[in-house]
């Protein structure tokens, strides 16, 4: 599977509807990868929250379409990141979208793990419940979203939910970039899968992006990184590998905690 990640700039000075042309100029550009994945709210701006309710949109709006219209013209699995969703009934939702190569949405994801601290996202927007995953035919995408990375139980259930290939759309503080890196190698060994991270860069809200999106293989390596400014970046996944970790260091099947112990353990 080659995999491509768009690592967006996101800053204030642009428009959503600058931002939607752009990103979908980029995608256009990924024929012949197999999936593309690019950052979260990156419409909207993650740390906008004086324009989210402005800049909502439903869950098929224009950007949706521009990304439907993207990944079709590409001829690819097309994760969109996350859009600031208004639901049926007003409530806002950080919500993840993907595309299969006819342009379909296949995924949907409502992130789960809100940040804020009882302001931001915590207080403005409301909580997916599912736990989501999406079959391309060559692998299966675990859906999670920025801040979901510093709880490892909603990783442990993409990977009962039959995840191989993780990925984790994000707008991270750049002070904090250290997290990023160690939380993203530390769920792929966890889990023994593919982790890919796409963050934006730039900045908004006052936060800047930390950017450095990476793709990190089954055994925590971390096979391609992106610096910190807009870029696309590329690798080759042997999907293989995930079965050959497993069976090398087979930590899975030792599992003894949430989930039903043998009969010969107890």
């Amino acid at each position: 599977m080659r995999a491509s990640l768009v690592q967006l700039r996101v800053d204030a000075v642009e428009s959503p509807a600058d931002r939607r042309h752009r990103a979908a100029a980029l995608v256009r550009t990924r024929t012949g990868d197999d999936l593309v994945v690019l950052p979260e709210s990156w419409a909207a701006g993650a740390w906008n929250h004086d324009s989210w309710e402005r800049d909502a949109e439903p869950i098929d709006g224009p950007t949706a379409q521009a990304m439907s219209d993207a990944a079709r013209e590409a001829g690819v699995w097309l994760h969109a990141g996350t859009l600031v969703e208004r639901g049926p009934d007003g409530t806002l939702y950080n919500t993840a979208l993907v595309f299969d190569p006819s342009g379909v949405r296949r995924g949907l994801y409502r992130k789960i793990h809100r940040y804020g601290f009882d302001t931001g996202e915590a207080a403005l927007m409301g909580a997916g419940d599912q736990v989501v995953t999406v079959p391309t035919g060559s692998a299966t995408l675990g859906l999670a979203t920025c801040y979901d990375l510093r709880f490892p139980e909603l990783f442990r259930a993409l990977l009962d939910a039959g995840a191989d290939v993780l990925t984790v759309p994000a707008a991270w503080p750049a002070g904090r970039l250290a997290h990023l890196t160690l939380f993203a190698r530390t769920r792929a060994v966890e889990e023994q899968c593919f982790l890919l991270a796409c963050v934006a860069v730039g900045e908004h809200g006052g936060v800047r992006q930390a950017g450095h999106s990476m793709i990190v293989t089954p055994w925590g390596d971390v096979l391609a990184e992106a610096a910190d400014e807009e870029e696309i970046v590329t690798a080759d996944l042997d999907l293989a590998e995930v079965a050959r970790v497993r069976k090398e260091l087979p930590v899975l099947r030792d599992r003894v905690m949430g989930i039903p112990v043998p009969a010969h353990r107890r």
